[in-house]
């Protein structure tokens, strides 16, 4: 069984010892039940993973020793996946499984066509769902560069990146080249959109086209907004050689 990762901060990480409190450090003593002689991992979620050995434990914390730290490389090609707002709770699902197969960015999108939509009021406290989901779904992929979760972007927005991306793709069951014919680029950006349950309306992937952006077909099936990312994330981790 692969020994548990928790976040810590990178200067906790340069000590031999290290105490893990805080709410990690209740997770691991209390509901983990962590104890002497057990392996944990630290990570900073930025590269850095430190291999560890629980040396004390009680109610709220741990005492760890550390042994070998290494680096994880910066990833290249980056994979950006803009994903329209789903329905529900379909979000944090979507956020999970990217999580889980790699991507780096997750950038949510308010779609011309998304059901949902994050109203001032609401909006703070659903990013935070998504950040939430994204640092739980890092741990217990291992990961030790955690994903971005980026601000609320507008369609004006995702052009941006588009643009300034190596390559971008949007999803679209009409398009007439698979998605398993884009060549990816060795390095900078890809971008993917995925648009919501009611598709990406023609205004928006006209304004991606003139970006750079092309449509791609993931498929012969209509696959659920919050599926689609992870799908085009697996199909394009294979094609870059990143697994």
């Amino acid at each position: 069984m692969s020994p548990p990762v928790f976040l810590a901060d990178r200067e906790r990480l340069a000590a031999d010892r290290v105490v893990l409190d805080g709410p990690e450090g209740r997770h691991a003593a209390t509901v983990r039940r962590l104890r002497p002689g057990e392996r944990v991992d630290l990570t900073d979620g930025a590269g850095l993973m430190a291999e560890c050995v629980v040396v004390a434990a009680d109610k709220a914390s741990l005492t760890l020793e550390v042994g070998a730290r290494l680096t994880w490389p910066e990833p290249s090609p980056r994979l950006v996946v803009v994903q329209a707002l789903p329905k529900g709770d379909r979000g944090e699902l979507a956020v999970e499984t990217m999580t889980e197969v790699g991507v780096d960015v997750i950038v949510p999108w308010s779609a011309a066509r998304s059901i949902t939509q994050w109203k001032a009021e609401r909006r703070d406290k659903a990013l935070g769902r998504w950040r939430n989901t994204a640092r739980e779904a890092a741990k217990q992929a291992r990961r030790a560069r955690f994903p971005e979760v980026a601000d609320l972007a507008t369609t004006a927005q995702v052009a941006d990146l588009v643009a300034g991306a190596a390559g971008a793709l949007v999803l679209h069951e009409a398009a007439d080249a698979p998605l398993t014919a884009f060549a990816p680029p060795a390095a900078g950006d890809i971008v993917v959109i995925v648009g919501p349950e009611g598709g990406v309306s023609d205004e928006e992937i006209a304004r991606f086209a003139e970006a750079g952006a092309r449509t791609a077909l993931l498929g012969p099936t209509v696959l659920r907004t919050s599926t689609a990312g992870v799908a085009a994330a697996s199909v394009l981790m294979a094609a870059t050689g990143r697994w």
